[in-house]
């Protein structure tokens, strides 16, 4: 493995991107995508070589020439493991269910408590002896705790996978903090998009995240910040498919909000990616609007 090395013009910020023409390591907000590739500020406006960008576009893929940076992907795979143990060291079966926090963090818009089990009901409807629970009874934290709940262990298992190799990449790329940012908007994105497209279901996975994170990626690729040869269109595609193909067990509202989430952000955190302020004011928009829809559908107006 290579040393470290660090933006010339940010000794601080570690990375793995290069200028295609001069090969200086520079870090995402003092990059330019160019139609084929990546330039510092002094190179922004030269022509180059298309051997010399593909170069430094597949290493931000590929992690050659550099060190994927990938603590917050890592970070968020272990808290998604430890919130499924978690639920098994509580009594909870190995399905996920069964337990408090399958109850208080799984993403139902009508449901009551019983058993320890969040089930949907249809709406208004009491059942004495039962505490009511779900979006529309005010519990908004349902957005953002499903995202780290699992039906299983094999849910788990795929979407841990799809994490960590749609994670590094985008990581590596835009950094820590924004990875972070999009990553959780998008599953607060692919919930307001379960609760859309089926309010009747109880929701749990990072999927919405996850399809939020390719979309990001695919938006770099159009962009020309990073390359693949269209794997990650080819990806998304095949996920939507099976999506659609099997709607009745998977969340298609959750994928595609996610990853309609995804491709807003990233799009909005390219045009500010010099400025800390319009990028995280461009996250808080995306939270704002999937919560305001997710609202309006638990008030019977969306």
């Amino acid at each position: 493995m290579e040393a470290p090395r660090y933006c010339y013009r940010h000794p601080d910020r570690e990375t793995g991107l290069s200028c295609s023409e001069c090969g200086r390591p520079i870090c995402y907000e003092c990059m330019t995508p160019a139609p084929v590739g990546l330039r510092c500020p002094e190179h922004s406006g030269k022509p180059q070589g298309f051997a010399k960008v593909t170069r430094a576009a597949e290493r931000s893929v590929t992690g050659v020439g550099g060190r994927y940076l990938n603590g917050v992907t890592l970070a968020l795979i272990g808290v998604n493991v430890a919130v499924y143990l978690l639920e098994l060291a509580t009594g909870g079966s190995v399905s996920g269910t069964g337990n408090w926090i399958f109850d208080h963090g799984a993403l139902v818009l009508n449901g009551v408590s019983t058993h320890g089990d969040a089930i949907g009901v249809p709406p208004h409807v009491v059942i004495p002896g039962y505490q009511m629970v779900g979006v529309e009874h005010g519990d908004w934290w349902r957005l953002f705790t499903a995202m780290f709940l699992h039906y299983g262990p094999l849910h788990l298992a795929m979407n841990m996978y799809s994490l960590y190799f749609g994670g590094t990449v985008l990581e590596h790329v835009i950094g820590r903090w924004r990875f972070l940012l999009l990553y959780l908007a998008s599953g607060i994105a692919g919930s307001a998009g379960a609760l859309l497209w089926s309010p009747n279901a109880t929701t749990v996975g990072a999927s919405g995240a996850i399809f939020g994170v390719f979309g990001a990626l695919f938006v770099l690729e159009r962009r020309g910040v990073i390359s693949s040869g269209g794997q990650i269109a080819t990806l998304i595609l095949l996920n939507l498919v099976f999506t659609f193909a099997l709607s009745h067990f998977i969340s298609v509202g959750g994928h595609v909000g996610g990853l309609i989430g995804g491709v807003v952000l990233m799009l909005l955190l390219l045009s500010f990616r010099r400025s800390w302020v319009y990028s995280f004011a461009s996250v808080a928009a995306v939270v704002v609007v999937a919560v305001a829809l997710a609202y309006m559908r638990a008030h019977g107006s969306a």
